[in-house]
């Protein structure tokens, strides 16, 4: 049987077999009004009305008007592909009984359904089963449902039933991601509703709670700090979290695909920074993320595209090591970057010298869209891209020696570079090799300058 999806939560779309279906606007306009009606029989002079805003009058003005619907019916029939899912009714509307048509989806046959049955399940489930309840529902929202309708008095209480959903779906996982202690993946959204109703005082104390909770957590301590005056730049080592660094430009890897699909099993974890990105600096929107990465890739030539078969999870585009795209973001930049190879076992490998070149990149993109503001740089390469060869602290040491080169060919990068660890990572990484090079570069400013006052 045709598989079908229908979706409302925004512009309405057709789907079949998986694939858009292009339909004429009237067409459109006549789908949303079966919608609307949730499982209703809607009557020809009904559909007439909200439809065509037509109201037919005598005889052959009716005759006419059920032939023009007859019509449209019939093309939407032909690609739903079944007639359990369209059915023509009679109805006793006035004197005799009228033509009526009723449409009728399975439940995953559309998104509005699936959004509701998500949210509901979540509201029932426990804190760790309803996070990703909630995520699915919220990722299925796009825009406001049903345009097309406009404001038509018989899809008032549909938009009305759903965007009151939406709302009790985020504020939900608002409070879940507080109570499961992951306030930081909390935030973006807390903010986001406060902002749309600063009215709401439930929004406004959720934001609160949340702040505050974040305040508690934050661990944002200087570790290692040293100022290079002959570079105009400083380093520093800061044990805290890369997306509390609001003052920042923030430099995220990718893998040479950037994909951005959340899994936690396959592609993307949603525990990386990739799959964090998205969540707490796009309101929880991949499409926002992935769209902002396409602008961006626009202008690079891919180096490769695997097949459907060698590869069919993710995607397929692959682009030269090193690229960098820079995203436009609240003020200041976010620079993706692609340093390791991500395979078609959805294994990601780097080698030391793929990050070294994907870093000379970025402080060069830095240099020409960073706006001089602090950049604020996770220690790439020790998390899932298999990067051989390096340890933590070492790794940590390329990353200070890769920006020290560049600022000698590259003046006034940055104020500061600041790489952030989580306490976690700070515990397990050796700090030595990289306080030895910024002392010793350090030392030899310091020598440079007395030599100039002893002039």
């Amino acid at each position: 049987m045709t598989r079908v999806r229908v979706s409302i939560l925004g512009p309405a779309r057709l789907e079949v077999d998986g694939e858009p279906v292009a339909l004429p606007p009237l067409t459109t306009r006549l789908l949303v009004r079966l919608v609307a009606a949730e499982g209703e029989a809607v009557s020809v002079p009904q559909l007439r009305k909200d439809v065509w805003h037509t109201v037919d009058t005598g005889t052959h003005a009716e005759m006419r008007g059920r032939n023009e619907v007859q019509k449209r019916i019939f093309a939407l029939r032909r690609h739903l592909d079944a007639t359990d899912r369209l059915r023509t009714e009679q109805l006793l509307v006035g004197p005799r009984p009228t033509t009526a048509y009723r449409l009728v989806l399975g439940p995953d046959e559309l998104d509005a359904a699936a959004f509701t049955r998500l949210t509901n399940d979540a509201l029932r489930a426990t804190a760790s089963a309803a996070e990703g309840l909630l995520v699915d529902a919220v990722e299925l929202w796009r825009e406001r449902p049903l345009p097309e309708a406009a404001d038509a008095e018989y899809a008032r209480l549909l938009i009305r039933r759903l965007a009151g959903t939406y709302q009790a779906a985020r504020t939900e996982l608002v409070r879940v991601r507080t109570a499961l202690g992951r306030p930081e993946l909390a935030l973006p959204l807390a903010e986001k509703l406060a902002g749309e109703d600063p009215d709401d005082a439930r929004a406004v104390a959720a934001l609160a709670r949340v702040r505050s909770r974040l305040r508690d957590d934050r661990n944002g301590d200087v570790i290692v700090r040293h100022e290079l005056p002959h570079l105009r730049t400083a380093v520093a080592v800061v044990g805290g979290d890369l997306f509390e660094q609001h003052d920042a430009n923030l430099v995220i890897g990718f893998s040479d695909t950037f994909d951005v699909t959340v899994d936690d099993d396959f592609v993307i974890s949603r525990t990386s920074l990739q799959g964090q990105l998205a969540e707490r600096l796009f309101a929880g929107s991949v499409r926002d993320l992935d769209r902002a990465l396409r602008r961006g890739l626009r202008t690079v030539k891919p180096v490769g595209v695997e097949s459907v078969r060698d590869k069919p999870r993710g995607k397929r585009v692959r682009y030269p090591l090193g690229t960098v795209v820079a995203i436009p973001l609240d003020g200041r930049r976010i620079f993706a970057t692609a340093y390791s190879c991500l395979g078609n076992d959805l294994v990601a490998r780097s080698e030391p010298e793929d990050l070294r070149q994907s870093l000379e990149r970025v402080w060069e993109a830095v240099s020409r869209y960073g706006m001089r503001k602090p950049v604020a740089v996770p220690l790439v390469g020790s998390g899932l891209a298999r990067l051989v060869g390096l340890d933590r602290g070492q790794l940590l040491a390329l990353i200070v020696e890769s920006f020290v080169e560049a600022g000698r060919r590259l003046p006034a990068m940055t104020p500061e570079l600041r790489i952030v660890l989580l306490p976690a990572e700070l515990r397990r990484t050796d700090l030595s090799e990289a306080q030895h090079l910024l002392s010793g570069l350090t030392q030899a400013a310091d020598h440079v300058q007395d030599r100039r006052d002893s002039r």
